[in-house]
């Protein structure tokens, strides 16, 4: 799904004026749903920094980021939050390739993905312990930008924010962009997250995965669906540990159902039979 991108909306966003509460967030991953985020960022009065492994420098511009090909240099720019937009199975390499010496001490780290505990246990793991850790999903994606955001979920656990001020402060500023946006912010375990994810989340994607290879022809009256990445699916399976449990659940209840059609089938068989015989 791509990010629709104007140029003048662009232009526009330079204009604003920055505020006290303004924030510098640098983005590490640039693709679609990254420059869907940046765009409420811009649109508040945050400075915007991003870095990515494909130069998507022209797009960044028009968006009104600042894009750095190098990963030093945009730490060098001391951003106050640092938002990891990556894909879940490159979330590892692309933390580890961050130059953590160049920040600021306390810096707040930040992810969007869709799976929670994973990225948690590798912020605890891997950051220096002077960091601030804030894990948050955004239940909705780039097509959600033609109506809005209003009443959308957005999903956040402070992992770890220290206890003075402005560490509080930068953490709040920075869900408040989803706040002003009308999101409905859930505060919530990441634990909890993934068990409520694999049934829900995961199990739509394995039946969109089913019917997708079920074979149906294509005929006049279909209905649009939307697909995701095979990556992104991979990524929700092997990353949550609830999902095996909820596949297996989803198996049993296809047999079940199975096992009570093919009854009530029998059923209707036999007294059709019995009452054919009494004619």
């Amino acid at each position: 799904m791509e990010a629709s991108l104007d140029y003048h909306f662009g232009t526009q966003l330079q204009t604003h004026i920055k505020t006290p509460t303004s924030l510098k967030i640098a983005i590490i991953g640039f693709g679609n749903v990254a420059q869907f985020l940046a765009k409420a960022f811009v649109s508040q009065g945050h400075t915007v920094l991003a870095h990515s492994r494909s130069d998507h420098s022209d797009t960044a511009a028009k968006l009104g980021v600042s894009f750095f090909n190098d990963p030093h240099d945009l730490c060098e720019e001391h951003p106050e939050v640092v938002m990891l937009c990556t894909s879940i199975l490159s979330t590892k390499s692309v933390l580890e390739s961050i130059p953590f010496q160049r920040l600021r001490r306390s810096t707040l780290f930040v992810d969007v993905l869709s799976v929670k505990e994973f990225p948690r246990s590798l912020f605890l793991e891997i950051l220096p312990e002077e960091f601030d850790i804030l894990c948050t999903h955004p239940m909705f994606g780039p097509e959600s930008d033609k109506k809005g955001w209003a009443g959308l979920p957005f999903m956040y656990d402070k992992v770890r924010i220290g206890n003075d001020d402005i560490r509080i402060s930068r953490c709040g500023r920075f869900l408040d962009v989803f706040a002003r946006e009308g999101c409905r912010m859930v505060e919530m375990s990441c634990a909890d997250h993934d068990k409520y994810a694999a049934e829900s989340q995961f199990i739509t994607h394995t039946m969109g995965r089913i019917l997708e290879r079920f074979g149906f022809e294509s005929s006049s009256i279909n209905t649009k669906g939307a697909k995701d990445s095979f990556d992104l699916y991979y990524g929700l399976s092997m990353y949550n540990s609830n999902a095996m449990e909820q596949l297996e659940k989803l198996e049993s209840a296809f047999q079940s159902v199975k096992r009570e059609l093919s009854g009530n089938l029998q059923s209707l068989y036999s007294r059709q039979l019995f009452e054919d015989e009494g004619e």
